[in-house]
């Protein structure tokens, strides 16, 4: 047996190994098809941006949709008048009813770079754009794609990958076609005994003879055959893309202008500035001391109701001098003994009085009684009447409990036939337009330092200073403040994060509250507009300035574009 000979034999053994190897897959399972690349959802678009606009372009179906927001704070542009230079000549966009501006382009169903002057007229701002929208061609392979050579490669490839898989298995028809292609590679290997590279034209044999008797090793419910990549050309990229929100791959949001509008996404531009160091106080409301006031029985007794009938309930408005309660004091037996004694000697009193004046009445009329003695004894009459009066309004008159200012009802503990205490409270009354917040500092402020309240759901109060206390209260200094502007929907005792300006002096960049995000790793982020339609995260290290704002130390730099509205939203997007 010649050299060459052995070495076209030892050739088809290696060619049989690598057809036998283990299967890399088995039924049910797709061999060829790669996960596309999220890029691949999005369609064809363009933008261009300007120091007042930033524009997108998007065809599709013939028409070119236009969306015109503004470029600092990303806002809808509505009501603008956008005229287009296209290969068909100038074109005027109209309004469509989701905020953007629809241009008919027929010229869209040409593949290729199209580049467009759109100019902008919002108001007295007057903007030159340039846009390029590219239309990919849909028989053409896209970027990244494999061209025809290396789609028969991967046919190629795919057989080979069916023959392993069905070796393995012990496919009688396959054993039988590689036996023929072995006997085929030997005859050849005969036929061409001493000339030269007859082990290449032994090899070459056996492949042809492996392609042509192997059409389609499709098994299960898988398909060896057909071109994975081609099918991504044919499906989704023929049938449109869906430009839906999602995370790309670098871990940048791309959002498209529609969904932008959905959630309202808002952006500003950082600027650089040196502000006032803030410090957090914990707080609560308290009611001004000058617009508020208690109702209390000044003797104990028990609660009746006014003479309305019914008790005031909470949240009721009451004025200044109105009733709120009556107290019945209780008389005790040894008083009551005391009292009717008292009345008895009184009536008696009254008794002999009474006959006096009338005896002086009689005589005074023939002057044998002086009329100034007569005068005296009506007077004495009056007292003792007046006297016994007084004795029976202390027993059958209950006292009565009336608002001292106007206001609401903030507390009630009235209830009918209640003993009240003396000095126990039974009404408080606040008036809700003016109220106070209570806050403990370790550190003495100034009456010259701002100071803002933030409350639980985000909401700001804007406080001016009123006093602080010379007095420790659980080894803090109290500082009161009064809360300027609206002061709807706060309830006095409601906890609030009071935060005041001190006299050291920081820079950065304020940035509001609502545009900083904390991840689930816990880490501060800012989420940056790159692009129109693109967001990337940017770690940032915050502190507090007050009640509405951070102050971002690092992270970022001045002039970039950061979400301020809607970052929590665009978290989520995944």
């Amino acid at each position: 047996m010649s050299t060459r000979f052995v070495a076209a034999l030892r050739a088809v053994a290696l060619l049989a190994a690598v057809l036998v190897g283990p299967a890399l897959a088995h039924e049910g399972h797709d061999h060829g098809a790669a996960s596309p690349s999220v890029s691949k959802t999005i369609a064809p678009r363009g933008e261009a941006l300007s120091d007042a606009f930033e524009l997108v372009a998007i065809p599709r179906d013939g028409t070119l949709t236009l969306f015109l927001d503004s470029f600092r704070t990303n806002e809808p542009v509505p009501g603008a008048t956008i005229e287009v230079e296209t290969p068909d000549g100038p074109k005027v966009a109209t309004a469509t009813t989701d905020g953007g501006y629809a241009l008919p382009a027929p010229w869209l169903s040409r593949p290729g770079r199209h580049e467009l002057v759109a100019t902008v007229t919002a108001g007295e701002d007057v903007d030159v754009l340039t846009v390029a929208v590219t239309v990919p061609d849909p028989r053409a392979a896209a970027p990244g794609e494999p061209a025809p050579a290396q789609t028969v490669l991967g046919r190629v490839s795919e057989l080979a990958h069916g023959i392993r898989e069905r070796l393995t298995a012990k496919d009688p028809t396959l054993v039988a076609a590689v036996a023929v292609a072995f006997l085929l590679g030997v005859l050849v290997a005969a036929l061409a005994r001493g000339r030269r590279g007859a082990p290449a034209v032994a090899l070459l044999a056996i492949g042809i003879t492996l392609v042509l008797g192997t059409a389609a090793f499709a098994h299960g419910d898988e398909d060896h055959g057909a071109p994975v990549q081609g099918a991504a050309l044919i499906g989704p990229r023929a049938s449109g893309s869906s430009d839906l929100a999602q995370r790309l791959p670098d871990g940048s949001v791309f959002v498209p202008k529609p969904t932008q509008r959905l959630l309202v996404l808002r952006t500003t531009m950082t600027e650089q500035g040196s502000f006032r160091r803030s410090v957090e106080l914990p707080g609560r409301i308290i009611p001004d001391p000058n617009a508020s006031g208690v109702v209390q029985s000044s003797v104990g007794g028990r609660l009746s109701p006014p003479p309305s009938g019914v008790f005031p309930r909470l949240g009721t408005k009451v004025r200044k001098g109105d009733g709120l309660a009556t107290v019945t004091p209780p008389v005790q037996a040894v008083d009551v003994s005391d009292m009717r004694q008292r009345q008895g000697e009184l009536d008696q009193q009254i008794a002999i009085v009474a006959r006096r004046v009338e005896r002086f009445r009689k005589l005074a009329t023939t002057g044998a009684v002086a009329r100034t003695q007569l005068d005296d004894a009506v007077a004495e009459l009056d007292g003792l009447h007046d006297r016994r009066a007084a004795l029976d309004k202390i027993r059958q008159q209950p006292e009565t409990l009336a608002a001292p200012v106007d206001g609401v009802v903030a507390q009630a503990t009235a209830v009918a036939g209640q003993m009240a205490a003396p000095g126990a409270m039974v009404f408080q009354i606040v008036d809700p337009n003016r109220l106070w917040v209570e806050a403990l500092s370790f550190d003495a402020l100034t009456a010259a330092q701002d100071a803002t309240a933030r409350l639980a759901d985000g909401r700001s109060l804007k406080l001016a200073y009123q006093g602080t206390g010379l007095a420790d209260r659980n080894q803090a200094i109290p500082v009161q403040f009064a809360v300027q502007g609206d002061a709807s929907g706060l309830r006095v005792g409601q906890f609030v994060t009071v935060l005041a300006g001190t006299d050291t002096e920081q820079s950065g960049l304020a940035l509001p509250r609502s545009a900083v995000v904390r991840t689930g790793n816990g880490q501060d982020v800012v989420y940056e507009h790159t692009t129109a339609e693109r967001f990337e995260a940017r770690p940032v290290r915050v502190e507090p300035l007050d009640g509405g704002r951070v102050l971002v130390a690092e992270g970022i730099g001045p002039g970039k574009r950061v979400v301020t509205q809607g970052a929590e939203l665009l978290d989520q997007v995944r």
